[in-house]
């Protein structure tokens, strides 16, 4: 009877009815959970009506009050050492007891929100609902923010993510300025930093502020994905911006390997507007977008919208040779902007010469003996579904690449000296094959300690070569380029092998 058991929506715990013992170096009660409530009243005081606990499975202790035999025994709850940490309120539950005996003490109500009364009822209790961000407490963290700026305290980056968190809640534009002063901080901004407020502008229709947290992201090295750019592409296009949306369409080819439903729908609107029929010049150089089809790898020109009139959308699929089944034209192969191919090998080398001080050497060598249609990886080659290296193998690849490339030169072939001197290396038939790559300026071998796979990555990219290998490259190495760049350079130029004999 001298206790009463409080039951929160994670656990159940039992608490004298005393009021607890403050501890002397902290004002918070040692033991108190966040919310309590009273004993079973007639009445409520706030909340609904809440169901008796199950019946026990044991005998009360004789020292306890006895209930009446009509009313079934309450579920002896199960004790804990922590107390709850939910914020949503916590129901009470107490042995009936009879006329005679003294009723319980009333709840101790806690220093962190007040008590709620309920009463039982014959209902089973409702799963409490997941707990969700309210309005108020997100406009009370930006008070205290705005507090913290009052009294002189510096934020870090925990409390701007916070703060960012707090804007992608309601959509809120101020989120850019969070960002700003992430960079003023010295913290370097996410993707999940700029969402706020670029979905904040884009719903607002805003395309101009939308476009200033793309520029802003752009300036950081923030890449956006699907859902950024879809965004982008609506404002825009609503907006009726055709400039915007070429742009930006061009970007997602760049950026994106596939699109969702909800994006292909975007673009489908977009394309059967009025203002996509409107938007296009009348006259134009043939000669300007030739020379950009060249430029930019082929199959785009980067020269706008050419000519006006209604689009033609219908969804269609494609063949194993990349022709539509609708309109019957082949789809062109986009090879990479020649700026980013060059940027990329510059990070190639770079990495390469600070982990070996050989690659200069190769890197002199290319310049006498490049260019080259295609490298090819010979460990990787060589040792292909066996035990032993081969450079049967090795040859029969050779000889392939070299019929089907239009220069008809033998490719470049990247392979460690330990293999071009020593084990099979040594066979006559070897040596003479060694040989012949070597007068024919095609064979590198990689000296002692050198990794070879940055000097057949350097090769293949920086002549725009095919590479054949079936290195996944995804190794350590590998992600020292933290570039989006790589997996769409291995997309378009990387050969996977299969031999058959």
């Amino acid at each position: 009877v001298g206790r009463q058991t409080c039951v929160s929506p994670r656990r159940r715990r039992r608490r004298p009815s005393a009021p607890l013992p403050r501890s002397s170096s902290s004002s918070r009660l040692t033991a108190a959970p966040p919310l309590c409530a009273a004993p079973r009243s007639p009445s409520l005081a706030r909340g609904a009506t809440l169901p008796p606990p199950p019946p026990r499975s044991h005998t009360r202790s004789p020292t306890k009050a006895t209930p009446p035999a009509a009313a079934a025994p309450a579920t002896r709850p199960r004790a804990s050492s922590r107390p709850s940490s939910t914020c949503a309120p916590a129901t009470t539950t107490s042995p009936p007891h009879s006329p005679s005996t003294k009723p319980p003490s009333p709840p101790i109500p806690s220093s962190r929100s007040p008590s709620v009364t309920t009463t039982a009822s014959s209902t089973s209790a409702p799963t409490p609902p997941p707990q969700t961000p309210r309005p108020r407490c997100r406009q009370r963290g930006f008070d205290i923010f705005s507090r913290m700026e009052a009294d002189g305290v510096q934020p870090n980056e925990a409390t701007l993510n916070i703060l960012a968190r707090l804007a992608a809640a309601r959509r809120d534009p101020h989120g850019f300025s969070i960002v700003r002063r992430m960079a003023t901080a010295g913290t370097a901004p996410h993707l999940r930093s700029y969402g706020p407020a670029l979905f904040a502008y884009c719903d607002a229709g805003d395309a101009d502020g939308a476009t200033e947290v793309e520029a802003h992201m752009d300036a950081s090295g923030v890449v956006p994905e699907e859902a950024e750019l879809a965004a982008l592409l609506r404002v825009n296009s609503a907006r009726g911006r055709p400039d915007q949306v070429y742009r930006l369409l061009h970007r997602a080819r760049v950026l994106l390997r596939q699109v969702a439903d909800a994006t292909a729908q975007l673009l489908e609107s977009w394309f059967a507007s009025h203002a996509a029929s409107e938007a296009g010049l009348d006259h134009w150089d043939a000669t300007k977008v030739k020379q950009g089809l060249r430029n930019g790898g082929g199959g785009w020109h980067g020269q706008g919208w050419l000519g006006k009139g209604q689009w033609t959308v219908a969804r269609t699929d494609m063949d194993k040779d990349g022709t539509c089944h609708r309109c019957g034209e082949k789809l062109v192969c986009i090879d990479i902007d020649p700026s980013e191919t060059h940027s990329f090998a510059e990070s190639v080398a770079q990495i390469a010469i600070n982990r070996d001080a050989n690659f200069v050497k190769f890197q002199k060598w290319l310049e006498c003996h490049g260019p080259f249609d295609a490298v090819i990886d010979a460990a990787n080659v060589g040792l292909y579904n066996r035990n032993s290296f081969s450079f049967y193998e090795v040859n029969r690849v050779v000889n392939g690449i070299q019929r089907i490339t239009k220069s008809k030169k033998l490719p470049l072939i990247i392979l460690h000296k330990n293999r071009v001197n020593g084990g099979p290396a040594k066979l006559p038939q070897n040596q003479k094959l060694l040989e012949s790559w070597q007068r024919a300026g095609a064979l590198y071998a990689t000296p002692p300690g050198s990794n070879d796979d940055w000097y057949w990555l350097y090769a293949a990219v920086i002549y725009r070569s095919l590479l054949v290998t079936n290195d996944e490259m995804r190794d350590h190495l590998f992600q020292l380029l933290g570039t989006s760049f790589f997996p769409r350079w291995k997309e378009n130029h990387q050969v996977c092998l299969s031999l058959q004999k």
